[in-house]
């Protein structure tokens, strides 16, 4: 059997200066950043201490909204991702016409820049003249219409709608490459035992996927934790602030000159992230056998 090539540390060493230098050193900046009272407004910079993260803390402003909207977003839309790309990829997997027909439907909604995909919904989601509600009055459903993006009580869920629809397909290839890494040979020898269609998920497939399962809700974790885009193409945060996430926050701040309290919330979001990602993998690979 050929054995792997191992290539020398030094090989990464440029691959580490370039992460350093665009991602690491940005984010150290800014935490030293949300230390003082960095704005538009006064050319001097002086050091606060906690001042700003104490505000941020404090329940007096709309911050707590935000981290909630934060929350909300990212355990509904990781619950809803996940095991629809998982159900999805398991039927996928079998030998079924026009499986890569149907793979392919399902992931193309991933292929589509969100900025793209937000205008696109907000044609579709149009309370007046939008596809969806002239559908359903097409066919005498006038009370399944509703205003999506615009009342406050659905505008959120419908954004997560949206972003479930466009990354269920991409969770789905991930799982699908999972499952199809699994050896033929368990999956023959249970058969052999008897054991029927949910038994053999349950005991060879769910547990053999554990690693891509870990990477895929890290993953996702991580993306509905930063999640911009899919909201201010839809929303902006509106209405009233209901779909308001951290880092739209942080956008409107930022462009209101207000540095030391964007940076000081993109910090905390920073350091939130990657100690969430620290345990979901300790705890998602804690019986993995290493070999």
């Amino acid at each position: 059997m050929q054995k792997s090539k191992v290539y020398p540390w030094y090989f990464s060493i440029g691959s580490v200066i370039v992460y350093t230098v665009l991602s690491v050193f940005p984010g150290l900046m800014g935490i030293a950043y949300s230390f003082t009272d960095w704005s538009a407004y006064s050319p001097d910079l002086h050091f606060v201490g906690l001042k700003n993260f104490a505000e941020v803390f404090s329940g007096n402003n709309d911050y707590f909204r935000y981290i909630t909207n934060t929350l909300l977003f990212t355990v509904i839309t990781v619950i809803l991702k996940t095991g629809l790309g998982l159900l999805f990829a398991v039927a996928l997997s079998r030998n079924i016409k026009f499986k890569n027909f149907h793979r392919g439907i399902l992931y193309l909604p991933s292929v589509f820049p969100i900025l793209v995909t937000g205008l696109v919904f907000t044609s579709i989601l149009n309370p007046k003249n939008g596809f969806l509600n002239t559908f359903f009055r097409g066919i005498g459903l006038d009370f399944l219409a509703r205003k999506w993006l615009v009342d406050p009580k659905i505008a959120f869920y419908s954004v997560m709608g949206v972003d479930t629809w466009r990354g269920t397909g991409y969770i789905m290839t991930l799982l699908i490459a999972g499952i199809l890494a699994i050896p033929d040979v368990y999956f023959e020898a249970a058969a052999i035992d008897g054991a029927n269609g949910w038994q053999r998920f349950r005991y060879i497939t769910l547990p053999m996927l554990r690693q891509t399962l870990a990477v895929v809700i890290v993953l996702s974790v991580i993306y509905g934790l930063k999640v911009f885009d899919m909201i201010y193409a839809l929303t902006n945060g509106g209405p009233g602030h209901r779909t308001e996430v951290l880092y739209t926050a942080v956008y409107k701040m930022l462009s209101k000159g207000l540095y030391a309290e964007g940076t000081t919330i993109s910090s905390v979001l920073f350091i939130f992230m990657v100690i969430t990602g620290y345990f979901m993998v300790k705890i998602l690979t804690k019986d993995e056998v290493v070999e």
